[in-house]
């Protein structure tokens, strides 16, 4: 009797990381089993084994093969706009558009897999998974610091601290955003049905902006202490 190959046709591969990346995004990375995605990807076991091995590195093959393009991408659109500048500080805007617009550029493309990426990658701020934490934070290593530096010089005004906190609403907004327009049909009056892609972008990275440009909150005033009282 020929042996099975396991290894099935070239885009076998391919298929698996498919079924696994948008079962994520339905289901989670816990509550989705080597089954569910054996049944989509139309494999058995055995091939999930011999191209992955262990569930844990499937869910990194699914974050590795478009983040490593996206954090690339993300880097020499600063790159660009550093080089334009010529040593000057870069304004607010272009440093959102280098990290933002990049991925919203992305979450629009419905056809390559781009849109169901940002979904699953805006799902890990939502559903703590110390692994898949873990493991974006090194992927992120050589990306998040550059940001940061050129956020802190654009913006000598603002307390670093404060910016930080700024770029994680910043994160949460496009994630939240990204992952659908259910929540908006709460509040809305009328059906609200997206046709464009592009029109995520147009109506969010101003919004971005203007969180990351909005003036300081003042500090509550603290109660005066009071000091000991007299005897009459």
């Amino acid at each position: 009797m020929r042996a099975i190959d396991i290894r099935q046709s070239p885009d076998t591969r391919e298929r698996i990381l498919d079924a696994a990346e948008s079962l994520f995004v339905e289901y989670g990375f816990e509550a989705t089993s080597m089954r569910q995605i054996t049944g989509r990807a139309g494999v058995n076991l055995a091939s999930i084994n011999y191209h992955f091995g262990a569930k844990e590195a499937l869910i990194q093959e699914v974050f590795r093969r478009r983040l490593t393009w996206l954090n690339r991408e993300r880097l020499n659109a600063l790159e660009r706009f550093e080089k334009e500048a010529k040593g000057a500080p870069l304004k607010p805007h272009q440093i959102v558009e280098a990290f933002f617009g990049v991925s919203l550029r992305m979450a629009a493309d419905t056809e390559q897999g781009g849109h169901t990426f940002m979904r699953l990658l805006g799902r890990t701020y939502t559903e703590p998974s110390a692994f898949v934490r873990q493991f974006l934070a090194d992927e992120y290593a050589a990306v998040v610091p550059r940001f940061k530096q050129a956020l802190f010089r654009s913006l000598p005004d603002v307390p670093p601290e404060e910016i930080l906190w700024r770029f994680h609403f910043m994160l949460g907004a496009m994630s939240y955003a990204i992952a659908g327009t259910d929540a908006l049909q709460l509040v809305a009056e009328y059906e609200l049905d997206e046709k464009d892609p592009g029109a995520l972008a147009r109506r969010l990275m101003p919004f971005l902006l203007g969180g990351l440009r909005a003036p300081l909150a003042e500090a509550p005033a603290k109660p005066r202490e009071k000091g000991p009282r007299r005897a009459v």
